[in-house]
């Protein structure tokens, strides 16, 4: 990971959209975290980050799984929203397997339904610390 930007591929699970809309605006112009060295990446082969928005799909899981083993070592996971964190009012679902957490590992929770765009943008510039961890072996793990 590049010490000036952070690299982030955004996966939608199964979600109502809200937290898409929200990770949108944390990129528009308004907030800018451009400007923080962050940018989206239409590959995972590209990330060092997956944003990941909802309560994992039965039918998304496996497409979970092959996104998050494309991204390169150390990668990062940060489930953003009620839904991605626990599974939300799906948590129980027959058709969902819960949180992300239940298909791959999660480093980072940004809860809200949906989370402001200021606890996304924290929850951006807390990614550095965790990826340096990372590369030093001292949180890294194999999925």
């Amino acid at each position: 990971m590049d010490k000036r930007s952070i690299w982030v591929f955004h996966l939608n699970t199964g979600s109502c959209n809200g937290c898409d809309i929200e990770i949108l605006d944390v990129l528009t112009p308004f907030h800018d975290v451009e400007r923080l060295g962050v940018k989206l990446v239409g590959s995972p082969r590209h990330a060092d980050v997956i944003l990941v928005t909802g309560p994992v799909t039965v039918k998304a899981a496996e497409a979970v799984r092959r996104a998050y083993e494309a991204v390169p070592h150390p990668k990062v996971v940060v489930a953003i929203g009620s839904c991605a964190c626990s599974g939300g009012i799906f948590y129980d679902s027959y058709s969902t397997r819960g949180g992300v957490e239940n298909i791959i590992p999660v480093d980072l929770y940004v809860p809200g339904c949906p989370p402001r765009p200021e606890a996304i943008i924290h929850a951006i510039s807390l990614l550095k610390g965790i990826a340096e961890k990372k590369i030093k072996g001292e949180v890294y793990r194999e999925g």
